[in-house]
């Protein structure tokens, strides 16, 4: 990689950042229509980039978004890095939107916009601490499982947590169960059992949570929230937290931090992500 800054890959044009831009009438802008993806990047080589890719296709079929073109975005993500500074540790966001449109919910005709960008990543704390957000995901509601571009519900509860000390805010959904953190998913580990909340839960289908189910091991299954506060271990997955043992709930201090079996996962995990760049 070479360059001072990344250029910024919009609908197949490597741009410079301060010439990349999209419509301020783009429906990602006004109404929050659209999907994305963050892939981490490691020594310039993006990890589980192809399962990236289907989520963000599988989004947006969800969205009822015409099917992006893999390929090619793909193609821009590797055009994207070629452009970047080195940085031991970035992460790419692709952006996919229903494209311009009018000022209410109606989508416009004139296409979809896509864009890819690459920024370093610092490097999360060795524990987290999360708190548990009075607002409830609806596991019922046409946006879940989707990753989509609206977020504001995510900031809010982040701020929350934030306020409260905690570096990351946790939701139970409407029936009371454990569902997810505002950019995570949640393992946690009860009577010796490693645990993480069902898809029909109202989760993402995280891309860290599905590589540590296949490789660590563990059961998907109902957990209410309660439990998380009796949880002997706990844990948080994503893209760029990789398995980040839980320290404390609310005020609640864990057992251990990581636990055995936290420790395994975040081994085995590390192990295999070094052997297989797109598994």
């Amino acid at each position: 990689m070479s360059g001072e800054r990344a250029k910024v890959w919009v609908d197949g044009a490597l741009l410079d950042p301060d010439e990349a831009s999209v419509s301020v009438f783009d429906h990602g802008v006004l109404v929050g229509d659209g999907v994305f993806e963050t892939v981490k990047v490691v020594d310039g080589e993006p990890f589980a980039l192809t399962r990236h890719l289907r989520r963000l296709a599988r989004s947006a079929a969800g969205l009822g978004l015409p099917a992006p073109d893999e390929a090619a975005l793909a193609e821009g993500v590797r055009a994207t890095l070629e452009t970047a500074p080195d940085m031991p540790l970035a992460r790419i966001r692709i952006t996919y939107t229903s494209g311009v449109g009018p000022l209410g919910s109606e989508r416009g005709t004139e296409g979809t916009t896509a864009t890819i960008i690459v920024a370093e990543q610092k490097p999360f704390a060795e524990t987290a601490d999360v708190v548990v957000v009075p607002w409830k995901r609806n596991e019922h509601g046409a946006l879940a499982g989707l990753k989509t571009t609206s977020y504001a519900e995510n900031a809010l509860s982040l701020a929350y947590a934030k306020e409260r000390g905690g570096g990351e805010a946790v939701f139970a959904n409407l029936a009371g169960n454990l569902c997810e953190g505002t950019g995570t998913n949640v393992f946690v580990v009860l009577d010796g059992e490693l645990v993480t909340p069902t898809l029909e839960a109202g989760c993402l289908a995280g891309i860290t949570r599905e590589l540590v189910l296949e490789w660590c091991g563990g059961v998907e299954g109902d957990v209410p929230i309660s439990e998380l506060y009796r949880a002997e271990e706990a844990f948080l997955t994503s893209t760029t937290r990789n398995v980040q043992p839980i320290r404390k709930v609310d005020d609640t201090v864990l057992r251990a931090a990581p636990g055995p079996v936290t420790r395994k996962a975040m081994e085995a995990f590390a192990a295999r992500s070094a052997e297989q760049t797109d598994p």
